[in-house]
């Protein structure tokens, strides 16, 4: 739950004695305190840090970095049964009409080819919070207000909370299992993936949780992206809380990305393996594909072969380019996740309808090697 980046600007003391250093709309060149409210400001020529103290009249203050932040005061205390106290965040896209320099959403669904995300957060213990990456979506391109869904990614969870609605599942997505909540704040509707361990850290395009929300019957690729946020949720305490960097960037026009050269491992070896796990319905499923590099040697630019059963056909994909001719699958790498090292993973993923009963490929070759299935 977040609530309005209000227009206020007010630079001065508080009644606690605190010094609101930036207030909405102002540059941060060096750190930065920021006590207000509402108060945000700009870093890298890209990205709006936001206080948003939205829930409590208590104090909190954050700390701005070139890179990301940390709460620095945070004297709030919710219920943890119900809502947060506030949603001290770093975004690109527009919140509540204030809007990251230079971004390009609100943009269609359909429009965007790929939207890498990278995110690092510093934990504390002793306190209450989730620590959340938020992806909002609208059927209009929304600029102001509540969009419609909300995506929540929860990396942390601390204490005895809970998101919003209900628990419907389980999915893969990004190369990781996340169990899956559903329900709606009474503002807008919400899909939350709870990772069932504490990420510090991942790298992962925020298209596939989109996907998966789509596939939920929950949007429709005519909706747009207004926002992807990153940072915590506190109920109780959280000082040290950090976001150490955050970087994303939404991509459109479908255009294929620069491969590099590729390094081909010798034929005959297995230096390469293969997980496909799928979510099937009546007329249709979504996969998972994640590929790992048991050799020795790293693997510059991929390609990922193999038949796909009768009656399936690929209609979207997410994390690489996927092409089908008949029976037969390319998978490429994106411009981001071309380079495997010995031991790295790297996950992509598709929809397709289905026509008869279902089965999954039996073998896969990756730039001519064959794969271990496991």
């Amino acid at each position: 739950m977040k609530r309005p980046l209000r227009a206020l600007a007010v630079a001065g003391l508080l009644a606690a004695g605190s010094i609101v250093a930036v207030a909405l709309g102002g540059t941060a060149s060096a750190d930065t305190q920021i006590c207000e409210q509402y108060g945000s400001t700009t870093i890298g020529g890209k990205y709006v840090v936001q206080n948003n103290r939205w829930g409590t009249s208590a104090q909190q203050c954050i700390n701005v970095t070139s890179t990301g932040f940390s709460i620095t005061r945070q004297d709030g205390v919710g219920n943890t049964s119900g809502a947060p106290v506030s949603y001290p965040s770093i975004f690109v896209g527009c919140h509540y009409t204030n809007c990251s320099p230079g971004t390009n959403l609100p943009v269609q669904v359909k429009s965007i080819s790929s939207a890498p995300s990278s995110i690092s957060y510093t934990y504390v213990s002793g306190a209450v919070y989730d620590a959340a990456y938020d992806i909002w979506l609208d059927p209009t391109p929304k600029k102001d207000g509540v969009s419609q869904m909300e995506i929540m990614i929860w990396f942390n969870r601390q204490g005895p909370i809970q998101p919003i609605g209900s628990v419907v599942g389980t999915a893969s997505v990004a190369g990781r299992t996340w169990e899956v909540w559903r329900g709606s704040n009474g503002s807008n509707n919400v899909i939350s993936y709870v990772a069932p361990s504490a990420i510090p850290s991942l790298s992962f395009d925020a298209m596939a949780f989109i996907n998966d929300t789509k596939n939920r019957g929950a949007i429709t690729s005519d909706w747009y992206l207004t926002s992807i946020q990153a940072g915590f949720e506190p109920w109780q305490g959280g000082v040290g809380l950090a976001v150490n960097s955050f970087s994303q960037s939404v991509n459109t026009g479908g255009t294929t990305p620069t491969t590099p050269p590729a390094t081909t491992p010798p034929p005959g070896n297995a230096a390469c393996s293969v997980k496909y796990t799928t979510n099937v319905w009546n007329n249709g499923f979504t996969a998972d594909v994640t590929v790992t590099n048991t050799g020795s040697s790293t693997v510059n630019g991929w390609t990922l072969n193999y038949n796909l059963p009768s009656g399936q056909t690929i209609t979207g994909s997410w994390n690489a380019t996927v092409t089908q001719s008949g029976s037969a699958v390319t998978a490429r790498n994106l411009s981001y996740n071309g380079t495997l090292a010995p031991g790295a993973s790297t996950s992509f993923g598709y929809q397709a309808t289905l026509s008869g009963g279902f089965s999954t490929p039996t073998s896969f070759t990756l730039n001519g090697s064959t794969c271990t299935k496991v």
